[in-house]
């Protein structure tokens, strides 16, 4: 496969999965009916920042596969955060499982930070391009232990 099509492959899986949640989880949504936390942003938000950083996701993704550099060890991580991830939104919204989305949450910050340090250790830039993956998943994790504490 070229370069190109290993780019678009790589960004493409990411941006699939979120389009695949939002299917999932869009008759669930009630963000907009909770209480909110100071600090909230619109729910239109949302899918504009998560699109970015499941791009993003790709583009370090495609530079590791690119140069032969995605492994197993990147393989299992890069899936096993995606697939985390994804779990993330079902358990927040359609079940409304909020303190054990938090839970969630926290786990799949660990498990962005292995990825980061995995990616940073294969291409500098693979792993720099995941900070505002996990600078949102922070705020996120703020947000989500926030409206479990504003709306029990």
């Amino acid at each position: 496969m070229s370069k190109v099509g290993t780019y678009v492959k790589a960004i493409l899986i990411p941006v699939l999965v979120g389009v695949l949640v939002g299917l999932i989880t869009s008759d669930a949504m009630n963000y907009e009916m909770l209480n909110q936390p100071f600090l909230a942003p619109p729910g239109w938000l949302f899918p504009v920042v998560w699109t970015i950083l499941y791009a993003l996701m790709g583009v370090s993704y495609g530079i590791l596969k690119t140069n032969n550099l995605a492994d197993l060890e990147v393989n299992f991580i890069y899936y096993l955060q995606l697939g985390v991830n994804a779990l993330w939104s079902i358990i927040f919204f359609v079940f409304r499982w909020r303190l054990f989305a938090f839970i969630w949450i926290l786990l799949l910050a660990i498990l962005v930070i292995s990825m980061i340090n995995i990616f940073y250790k294969k291409n500098k830039v693979a792993g720099l391009l995941q900070i505002p993956y996990i600078l949102w998943i922070a705020f996120a994790s703020y947000l989500n232990l926030s409206i479990y504490l504003l709306n029990r």
